[in-house]
Order: C-alpha cells, then sequence, then structure tokens
C-alpha cells in the first residue's frame, strides 16, 4: 500500500514480501494498526472512536490496533 503525504515518512518501505509477492515475511503490519495509523494521522484518537451495538462496544481497530510510529515523519 502506499502513504504519501499527510505526516507519512517519504521515501522508504516498511517490510517485505517473499520473492513471489505473496506472503508478508518481515515488518508486518495487521489492519487494525493500519486503521489506528490513518486514524492518527488524521487527527483522531483509535481508542476513542467507539460505538455501542447490540449492547456491545465496537472500535475500528478493534483492541489490537496501535499506531506504526515506523512510518511517521
Amino acid at each position: 500500500m502506499r502513504m504519501a503525504g499527510g505526516g507519512v515518512r517519504g521515501g522508504m518501505s516498511h517490510g517485505a514480501t517473499d520473492d513471489f509477492g505473496w506472503h508478508a515475511v518481515q515488518d508486518k503490519v495487521h489492519v487494525h494498526d493500519l486503521h489506528a495509523t490513518i486514524l492518527h494521522l488524521m487527527g483522531l484518537d483509535h481508542t476513542r472512536l467507539t460505538y455501542r451495538h447490540a449492547g456491545r462496544d465496537y472500535r475500528l481497530t478493534d483492541v489490537y490496533g496501535k499506531v506504526v510510529q515506523e512510518i511517521l515523519a
């Protein structure tokens, strides 16, 4: 995935895949972490973005998301 501007460090790559590009082999980022990072770049705290549905609190990043600090400028 490409991310540009808005506080993302330019000219770098984070992680690596196998020779065929099928599987991540280094510095894997979960989709919850990606969402938390994008929300952080938009100025939102992903831990406070909670809504209640069917008697349970839900978040876009669930309980696993953490901001990937390595790609931030």
